[in-house]
């Protein structure tokens, strides 16, 4: 599943900055803050909310927002709050159907549409998904988690020149994010752009050095070029940003298979192959073993 950005924005205005691009889960700015002078019941409760995420009480927190939309129907916040806690627990459609209930108390909510889209795009409702996120931009084209969401969408549904135009955009207005220039290099791949690939998963590095999946597309295609050594830098910069990332372990024993260095080729795919298995990847660990046979024959041929 591609990485899905929303933003927790807790409290009663909107925020103008924006957090980073970070896998699945939306992150938060500083919590949204209703007016303290003579506050509702409604914000009362939406404020005692905030408290409880602050001390890490989800259950009380979304409790508190539920009672505060239900003393209010028309509080956008209190709808949009129990909409992100509700997607911190995994709960996509109750979130997203706090959300839509947020866009239809505050019509001009760029942010609700935004994380509304996002849990549809993390729920796999693409169309509808896609239709959010347009309006989101449409309210605030400064709003780069929108446009990143939007060009995830527009990538899986093969979209690839709008998804570049939507990924442009994000790196634009999030300058210090690599997930869009990484996901750039992605839709280019499945173009058949080798260099324009390149240049993007290098742009990602670039921004984040510590970025396996990046190092890692980027040693594939150094591998593709046949340029050994520099495939196995990558894939090693890939296993050191995260040493359980699997792939790049199987990727450097393609490139020992190359160089007919067997018994390395053998180490790091009996790694590789032990990564997939243990997170439950059958695929690729058998993909693994059949390169480890070969590996093996290898070594007594030579």
């Amino acid at each position: 599943m591609p990485q899905v950005i929303s933003l927790v924005l807790l409290g009663g205005g909107v925020l103008g900055s924006e957090g980073l691009f970070r896998p699945a889960l939306a992150l938060p700015e500083a919590p949204l803050r209703l007016a303290q002078a003579t506050p509702t019941a409604a914000e009362t409760a939406v404020n005692q909310g905030l408290q409880y995420i602050q001390a890490g009480k989800l259950n009380d927190a979304i409790a508190a927002f539920r009672r505060a939309s239900q003393l209010d129907p028309k509080m956008a916040a209190a709808h949009y709050n129990l909409g992100l806690a509700l997607r911190q627990q995994g709960q996509l459609q109750p979130a997203a159907t706090a959300f839509y209930q947020a866009t239809q108390a505050d019509p001009k909510f760029a942010l609700a549409y935004a994380n509304l889209g996002a849990a549809l795009l993390e729920g796999n409702n693409l169309p509808q998904a896609r239709d959010y996120l347009q309006r989101a931009v449409q309210l605030n084209p400064q709003l780069g988690l929108a446009h990143y969401n939007l060009g995830l969408v527009l990538e899986q549904q093969r979209d690839f020149d709008r998804a570049l135009g939507s990924f442009r955009r994000a790196m634009e207005l999030s300058p210090k994010a690599p997930e869009p220039a990484y996901h750039m290099g992605l839709v280019y791949l499945q173009q058949r752009k080798t260099q324009e690939a390149k240049a993007a998963f290098e742009k990602a590095i670039q921004i984040n050095p510590n970025y396996p999946e990046a190092h890692y597309n980027l040693g594939s295609i150094l591998f593709s070029q046949n340029d050994l050594n520099g495939a196995l830098k990558a894939f090693r910069r890939s296993a050191e940003a995260n040493s359980n990332y699997a792939n790049a372990y199987y990727g450097a024993g393609l490139v020992f298979m190359r160089q007919n260095k067997f018994a390395d080729a053998q180490q790091v795919l009996k790694y590789a192959k032990d990564l997939y298995a243990k997170q439950g990847n059958s695929q690729w660990a058998a993909k693994a073993e059949q390169q480890l046979k070969k590996a093996q024959q290898g070594q007594k041929s030579s």
